[in-house]
Order: C-alpha cells, then structure tokens, then sequence
C-alpha cells in the first residue's frame, strides 16, 4: 500500500470496518492489502491494513458451519486492483476461486484478430474462475477491472472442500452452472441478430431485472456505451445513437449508474421485431 494512502473504503454491500478487535468467525481480518501489481509484505507497515470482510455477507459463503467459515477465514486473501488492471488472465492457472467486494469487472474473451469481446459483468457478491477451480483447466477467458476493485481469492484446495462438503456452497454452485448455460446460450443467440439496433434492445432485455422497491424494470451498474459494443460487437456511436432514440420515446429513463425501463413491453416488442 503507498505510504500515506488511506485504508480502502468499505466494500459496497459487504461492509468492513477497520479496529483492534479480535474478528468473530463470520468475519476475515485482513491485515495486509496491496495492490495486484506490487508483491505484498507482511511485515512492511505501509502496506499492514486491518480491514474486515464480513464473509456471511458473500452469498455463496452465507450459510456454511462454523467450521467451514474458520477454515475459510483462514484461507481467503484479498487484492486490490486499479481500472482496466487484468484480475483474470485467459490460459492462467486456476488456482483460485474469486470473489468481487467491491468495484465492476467485465468478463472478456479476445478473438483472432485480437478484438476483446464482453461476456458479461459482474457485481460485489458475485464469484468467478469456478470452472477452472472445478475441473483443474486453465482460465477460459480474462476478466478485467472496470474501476477500482477489491477481490478476494480463496485457495482450490479450500473451494473444492466446500463443493464437496457444504450442501449450500453445493446447491448455489448447481443453480449458478444452469442459470449460466442457459445465459451464455441466450448470449449467442444475441450475437447471431444481425440487425444493430435489435441487437442492443435484446441486449437490454436480457440484463433487465425488477425489484420489490422499483415499479419499473431496471438495469443496474450500467456500462459504458463502449462496454456495451465491446459485448455485442457493434459501435460506441450505435449504441448511444439507439439508446437516445429509446430515450425520446419514452421506453427508458437514464438514471444514476441505471437505467429504467419506462415501457418493458414496447422493448420486448422491438426485441422480438
């Protein structure tokens, strides 16, 4: 950590507090963080931050035993990257299983011709590098860092513990495979539509959810208008040329890092037209 500079702020939705107590077992004191591109130094005062995670507050990890969350507690480290720093190489090992705190990643893959193409975006509570952890392959595609994020790595050998052992670690993993193949699939079906603008409709289609407090269906953490053409294969000036026009018709409303959907339906319409 850069002498002088202040401890991270706490992670959005899993919140953390800096203190001299001993941590419970739910929670994981950090005591050194340091950035993914300097090596990190137990025993450098500059980089010694204390800092805890509160682990029951990452999904996957919510319902363990006690005895799981102090081996996890034990075993689980934390990295901080900058903006546009690789957290994920593709063809890397998979000895990790990793976990966003706070920030955004995009998970990508790099075609022959040296394109980066977006899979899709991932949010503070998500995990990632699952497949390579599973079956002992190399990383299948890179993921990058969209901002500033915090992550944290928990061993193999601790998460195939936990595949094997924890019926909730179990259950969420099966879950998260098949609603994944069925998201990948319906990404390709994506990329195939050769019309631009339908392309980014369905795009925004597929990445909208509701939520109890929201009357309308929204899309949160919003990309970047290049983002959204690195993932769909189009142009920065296409997207933000159709996003407008969805805008002067009244179908969506931009807000604060999201976006409304005014009038779901009439998107699905053009979707589907």
């Amino acid at each position: 950590m850069t002498p002088g500079k202040p401890a991270p702020a706490a992670p959005a939705g899993l919140p953390a507090q800096a203190d001299g107590t001993a941590p419970p077992a739910e929670t994981s004191k950090i005591t050194t963080l340091s950035p993914a591109n300097e090596p990190s130094d137990p025993n450098d005062p500059n980089q010694q931050v204390n800092l805890q995670i509160h682990l029951r507050k990452i999904p996957l990890l919510a319902d363990l035993n006690e005895q799981d969350m102090l081996r996890v507690r034990a075993d689980i480290r934390i990295k901080q990257y900058n903006k546009r720093d690789v957290v994920l190489q593709k063809g890397a090992t998979g000895d990790s299983l990793l976990f966003l705190l706070s920030g955004q990643l995009q998970v990508i893959d790099v075609t022959e011709d040296g394109r980066a193409i977006g899979l899709r975006m991932l949010a503070p509570g998500d995990f990632f590098g699952e497949i390579a952890v599973i079956n002992g392959s190399m990383r299948s595609a890179s993921v990058v860092a969209l901002s500033s994020v915090l992550v944290a790595l928990l061993p193999r050998a601790t998460a195939l513990h936990l595949f094997s052992h924890s019926p909730s670690v179990a259950n969420q993993m099966l879950r998260f495979l098949a609603e994944k193949v069925q998201r990948d699939s319906e990404f390709r079906a994506l990329l195939s539509i050769h019309n631009t603008s339908k392309r980014i409709y369905t795009f925004l289609d597929l990445l909208k959810e509701t939520k109890p407090d929201d009357d309308n269906p929204v899309v949160e953490n919003l990309p970047t208008h290049q983002d959204i053409a690195n993932m769909i294969n189009t142009s920065r000036e296409t997207v933000t040329r159709t996003l407008l026009t969805l805008v002067q018709q009244g179908i969506i409303k931009k807000g604060t890092h999201r976006l409304i959907i005014i009038k779901p339906e009439a998107l699905q319409k053009l979707a589907q037209g």
